[in-house]
């Protein structure tokens, strides 16, 4: 019987591994510099102090899985053979950026769990919130949309 070629990891499984390492890398910074290290908010800022701390051991626990799980697809994608890094990578970004304008938009807007920060003018930190995740977010994209025209590689 003739050796035949590895087959590449099945695209739904790469964009889901990439989807799930950009979003949970990056809750898991969001939650590590400005939860943690800044003190600038909590995921709930709504109740008491013991709750927006037991809010943010969850989305670390919720970031960190997705970041393992993530992971998890992509040593399994690699065992099965070579696959498109431009697809895998243009994942992770679209994942980053989805979090990052989901958490801008969707958590500081329009639920209200938090903002990014008290007593200022928010106006910049939003600025500086929304469009990093947008730019992460069309970058993405375009890497996605970039790996469809492009051969599965072989080796």
């Amino acid at each position: 019987m003739a050796d035949a070629l590895p087959r590449p990891a099945p695209r739904r499984r790469l964009l889901v591994s990439g989807l799930l390492l950009g979003a949970g890398t990056a809750g898991a910074i969001d939650e590590i510099v400005f939860h943690q290290l800044l003190h600038w908010h909590h995921f709930y800022d709504r109740a008491s102090g013991a709750a927006g701390l037991v809010s943010d051991g969850l989305l670390h626990a919720a970031t960190f899985s997705a970041a393992v799980a993530g992971l998890a697809l992509l040593a399994d994608a690699r065992r099965r053979g070579p696959f498109p890094a431009v697809l895998w990578w243009g994942a992770v970004l679209t994942g980053a950026g989805a979090f990052q304008l989901w958490d801008g938009l969707g958590n500081h807007k329009l639920l209200r769990l938090h903002q990014v920060r008290y007593g200022v003018d928010l106006t910049g930190y939003d600025v500086a919130w929304v469009l990093p995740g947008a730019a992460l977010l069309l970058a993405g994209v375009v890497l996605l949309v970039r790996s469809r025209s492009r051969p599965v590689p072989r080796t």
